[in-house]
């Protein structure tokens, strides 16, 4: 009679110890399968969250932003401002096509124009260095060079909060020696692949023509809203919006590292 109680009792353990390993195994397995499944969803969420569309701050434009496969992009610039005329009209434009753009600003109309500055930041464009007063940077000293990147830099910050990363050499005259110097200030020069000549007033279909035929992923394009009567630059700027968006383009803001 005892032993069938023993046996009895093993068994009815065994029973149990069965149904816990049931229950704990289909427990596992559904945890593993939320976990797959939020694991599929996340990569979709990211891809989403890195498009220019959503105009977000964080976007990097050093490196291929976190988009989908095959996404081309831009890097749309402009030079020498701002200027109280047509940096805002230019602003004004971007905002509507919902394109973010980088701003290589001259320190002295920074100065004069603080609020322009201040309203590019705040649509998420980016601010970078054009140095204080344009000169040719091959033909300063170490002194001037300091002057004219760090003076920039000041009033920068003060409309923007951050340090400009990138320096863009005025008439992009650039050697050795300028892009030791300006390692030496904590910049990356950055010049552009795409010029139309904007400063020279070809005319707006021109402007817009030369930009067209020239442009491919990664470009940079350089066109300019200050340094003189930009009308056309700004007249043009619609059809290159438009048509590099009807390509499938989005554009990208340069940050530097």
């Amino acid at each position: 009679m005892r032993d069938l109680r023993v046996a009895l009792a093993v068994g009815l353990s065994i029973a149990l110890g069965l149904a816990a390993s049931t229950t704990s195994s289909d427990t596992t397995s559904a945890a593993a399968q939320t976990e797959t499944a939020a694991a599929t969803a996340a990569p979709e969420a990211d891809a989403r969250g890195g498009e220019v569309e959503a105009l977000d701050p964080g976007v990097e434009a050093l490196g291929a932003p976190a988009v989908a496969a095959g996404t081309k992009w831009v890097y749309l610039t402009f030079d020498d401002g701002p200027s109280a005329r047509y940096t805002a009209q230019v602003l004004k434009i971007l905002h509507a096509y919902k394109v973010r753009a980088t701003f290589f600003v001259v320190g002295q109309n920074v100065k004069r124009y603080p609020y322009l500055t201040r309203r590019a930041d705040r649509l998420g464009h980016s601010v970078q260095n054009h140095t204080w007063s344009h000169p040719n940077l091959r033909n300063v000293s170490w002194k001037t060079f300091k002057y004219q990147i760090r003076t920039t830099d000041r009033y920068v910050r003060a409309q923007t909060g951050y340090t400009p990363r990138c320096l863009r050499p005025p008439y992009g005259a650039t050697n050795r020696i300028v892009a030791r110097r300006a390692a030496a200030l904590g910049k990356t020069i950055k010049l552009w692949s795409v010029d139309p000549r904007d400063w020279a007033r070809p005319g707006a279909s021109v402007i817009a023509r030369r930009v067209l035929a020239k442009v491919q992923p990664g470009s940079v394009i350089l066109l300019h809203d200050g340094g003189g009567n930009r009308s056309q630059t700004v007249a043009a700027l619609p059809k290159i919006l438009k048509t590099l968006k009807a390509r499938g383009y989005v554009f990208y803001p340069l940050w530097c590292q």
